[in-house]
């Protein structure tokens, strides 16, 4: 029969080998994380609104099934997105009130009236200033 090795011992090693790979795994990720700061995170949620907004057919509002559904998700990613980056930058305020205008008059009527469209030409006016 081998020799018994104490506990403590191992116990010892083992403690040491998962801080060693916690430390190691910490590193990595650490030093592989997201560049971006909170501070840019605005910034970064008012251009992905615009990515939403250009992609946003609002014809397809007026249609059935799939074709709809992609364009009321892009006009909702829109004013989430929107709404997220003017609650951390309020120099974007003016692109999430335009995309929660379009938002509530479809809500409200289930088209883009003339006053939506206004608001959705504001909207696409305040991207292509960003």
């Amino acid at each position: 029969m081998p020799p018994r090795r104490p506990a403590g011992i191992l116990v010892a090693v083992l403690v040491i080998g998962l801080l060693a790979g916690g430390g190691a795994v910490g590193a990595a990720w650490g030093l592989s994380g997201d560049s971006r700061t909170s501070a840019s995170a605005p910034a970064d949620d008012a251009r992905d609104a615009c990515r939403a907004l250009d992609r946003l057919d609002e014809a397809k509002l007026e249609t059935n099934g799939s074709e709809f559904d992609v364009s009321m998700y892009r006009l909702a990613g829109a004013s989430d997105l929107s709404a997220s980056a003017a609650a951390g930058d309020r120099q974007y305020k003016p692109l999430a009130e335009a995309v929660m205008q379009v938002m509530l008059g479809y809500e409200r009527i289930h088209d883009i009236d003339k006053e939506g469209k206004q608001s959705l030409q504001k909207a696409r006016g305040i991207c292509a200033g960003l």
